[in-house]
């Protein structure tokens, strides 16, 4: 076993070193005192080091490589410090964080289906890079728009001053080259040369060949029809004796999808058939060689015919049924654009414009937009309700992003597909704002836009988009605020997080899973950093700051008086000593002196007068502390944190005032056997170190009631 130096550096990088560098780490999570690690060999753990880090309270081996180390109430600190270390950075040597490793878990579950899945990651990471611009886009056509609405100039004017030619150049630029953004990322997406995807789709975008798209162009060999639909106009030119239909491919994505998933296919054959040290000409030579005239004569009309054929049945649906189409759009919607499959319909938008001077589908899908923004608005208002800060500092930027710029998927990826009960409410609202845009005779824009508060003024009339907008947005928020996102058990654990964390910068309590143990590690610490009896930190969060001070107090007043104090056992059982009991953190007394007990039935009774300072969420710890400063910790079973609340009855909150023998919780021990982790319930008094003696007293078979330990103060 190596011995890495110790103290050299933060205790983040210290600890990296004990447990035997990056590379032995395979995952790294935490609970609310310890940092758990699954290694890759657990024989080249420094235990001696490590224990004598300051800041670390113990170290626990467990079976299968699993190694825990013991940090007390800095634990989430310290996991940051490590996961955030530069030597954590490599693939090879970075520790998967618990989402990761419950993305693998996922990953090896595909099966079958796992093309499906690579698709829909195909088609998401080909647009995702491109919110930016086409935000940007979109806001200046919000503001063209706007000053369109306010007269200051005629927007869709054909005969418009050089400015405002120019000021669509800004906009367009993105809209227009979209298909050659989309191949530079899908072959990025695809390990393949961007840049060659790029080229490939700018061919047929070039002058040269979009000046063939005119019938009086005068190129020989070029004919053109009209399709009576939709209105475009089709042209062939016959290129090398071969009919070549020509497009228009400005703003498509079916086609450059297409190209490049057929490209990468070629690309990388003919990595395999050409020398290294000549691929970087002939690869993409050739590649470019076949892929220009595949996409020109076969794939760049498949894709085109695919979207025209979309185009054409939503426009008879449109038209026969508004209704039906109104209400259909912003229900698909929500589960489009998670999956990438809403950029077609964008391409369908911009085909509409171009074609018949105006879309139809914008107007119902901006219901769906503001009903997912009313959504994301209820979180908000949740988050300032429950006080829960990251929610809010998520939620607030979503609903701006989506507010002012049309973009839900800060909303979506961020919140709502986090929390399944989020989409059935804001169906709700996608339901009503449809409704409304279907029988007051639909909304129509002349322009693309994301669809936010700033582009209203772009849809006609005006004032049937408001009020489907604003129905769907309200309904949506609504719903979500009064029914809550979390359903009851999950709400309650967030907020016994939320009261964690706020005991822990208070710094008068942990609060919540394992907080008791938390704060008794935190004061260990400073004992053992300080080498004096120092006074305890109280813990009781429920109590606040000012229990927090009577506490400080009155244990001071009693150690000087040296009274004595009994406490009962909280159940019946066999008594064992904390040496016995199975836990290295007891039986090393970090969390104080105290005694377990192998418990003959479930019944946890309150061992003492006094406060119920903490209570874990998952009911397996509940610390109390007396009117004369003893702090009281009761574990019910060893690793019962990972049932989290299974088989668990709490009957006591946190601040509730008891007396001893009134129950606190109960336990269903089977329960606890049956998910593999021993039932002996362990009772420290966690500021041990402040008192004048501690001191078990029962043994063998005693009854709840029972004193159990002599506390002197």
């Amino acid at each position: 076993m190596s011995t890495p130096p110790s103290g050299t550096g933060t205790i983040a990088e210290d600890i990296v070193r004990g447990v035997g560098g990056p590379e032995n780490i395979e995952s790294l999570t935490h609970c609310a005192t310890r940092l758990r690690f699954q290694l890759r060999d657990g024989q080249q753990v420094d235990r001696g080091s490590l224990d004598g880090l300051p800041g670390v309270m113990g170290t626990v081996p467990q079976s299968g490589d699993r190694f825990q180390v013991v940090i007390g109430g800095a634990v989430a600190g310290v996991y940051s410090e490590i996961m955030n270390l530069p030597v954590m950075s490599s693939a090879s040597g970075r520790p998967r964080s618990d989402a990761e490793v419950k993305a693998a878990i996922r990953a090896k579950s595909r099966g079958r289906f796992a093309w499906l899945d690579s698709f829909f990651e195909y088609l998401s990471d080909s647009f995702r890079p491109l919110m930016g611009v086409l935000l940007g886009a979109s806001l200046i056509i919000a503001i063209a728009s706007v000053l369109d609405a306010l007269g200051v100039v005629d927007f869709r004017a054909e005969d418009k001053s050089a400015t405002w030619v120019f000021v669509d150049a800004m906009w367009r630029s993105v809209l227009y080259f979209l298909p050659v953004m989309v191949a530079y990322n899908a072959a990025k997406k695809l390990a393949i040369d961007p840049w060659v995807g790029a080229a490939v789709m700018a061919a047929v975008m070039t002058p040269n060949f979009t000046g063939m798209l005119n019938a009086d162009s005068g190129i020989p060999g070029v004919t053109c029809t009209t399709n009576a639909t939709l209105g475009t106009q089709q042209c062939v030119a016959s290129v090398f004796g071969l009919p070549m239909q020509l497009n228009d491919y400005g703003g498509q994505v079916f086609v450059p999808l297409i190209m490049v998933a057929l490209l990468a296919l070629l690309y990388k054959g003919l990595q395999k058939v050409f020398p290294q040290n000549v691929q970087l000409v002939f690869v993409p030579f050739f590649a470019m060689l076949i892929m220009i005239p595949v996409t020109a004569f076969v794939l760049g009309p498949i894709g085109i015919w695919a979207g025209n054929g979309l185009g054409i049945g939503l426009s008879w649906l449109n038209s026969h049924a508004p209704i039906v189409f109104a209400i259909l759009i912003p229900l698909l919607y929500p589960f489009l654009v998670p999956l990438g499959l809403h950029w077609p319909l964008n391409a369908l938008m911009l085909q509409n414009i171009n074609a018949l001077g105006y879309d139809f589908i914008q107007g119902p899908m901006g219901t769906w937009n503001f009903a997912c923004f009313g959504a994301t608005a209820g979180v908000l208002l949740l988050s300032l309700r429950h006080r829960e800060t990251e929610m809010r500092q998520t939620a607030t930027g979503a609903l701006l992003a989506g507010l002012f710029g049309g973009i839900s998927e800060p909303s979506l990826y961020g919140i709502h597909l986090r929390f399944k009960r989020i989409y059935p409410r804001m169906l709700v609202g996608c339901l009503a704002g449809g409704l409304i845009v279907g029988l007051l005779g639909g909304v129509d824009t002349s322009a693309f836009a994301f669809t936010s508060l700033l582009t209203i003024p772009v849809f006609d009339p005006m004032g049937v988009y408001v009020i489907a907008i604003a129905a769907a947005f309200v309904i949506s928020m609504v719903l979500v605020y009064f029914s809550d996102y979390m359903n009851p058990a999950e709400r309650a654990e967030a907020n016994a997080r939320r009261d964690e964390l706020e005991a822990f910068h208070r710094g008068d309590a942990a609060g919540a899973e394992g907080a008791v143990e938390a704060s008794a590690e935190e004061r260990a610490q400073e004992r053992t950093e300080e080498k004096v009896g120092a006074a305890a930190v109280p813990m009781g969060a429920g109590a606040g700051a000012g229990v927090g001070a009577v506490t400080g107090a009155a244990t001071a007043t009693a150690t000087a008086g040296g009274a004595l104090r009994e406490i009962a056992a909280p159940i019946g059982g066999r008594v064992v000593g904390l040496d016995e009991a199975g836990d290295p953190v007891f039986a090393s007394r970090a969390l104080g002196e105290g005694v377990g007990i192998e418990p003959v039935d479930g019944r946890i009774l309150a061992p003492v007068d006094g406060t119920v300072a903490s209570v874990a969420q998952t009911g397996h710890a509940i610390g109390l502390l007396t009117s004369d400063g003893v702090e009281v910790l009761i574990h019910v079973g060893i690793d019962t944190v990972q049932m989290k609340g299974e088989g668990f009855d709490v009957a006591v909150s946190q601040g509730q005032k008891v007396s001893r023998g009134d129950l606190l919780v109960t336990v269903d021990l089977d329960a606890v056997r049956a998910a593999g982790h021993p039932t002996v319930t362990l009772m420290t008094i966690t500021n041990t170190a402040s008192l004048a003696g501690v001191e078990p007293v029962g043994d063998g078979e005693v009854a709840a009631g029972d004193t159990v330990v002599r506390v002197r103060r």
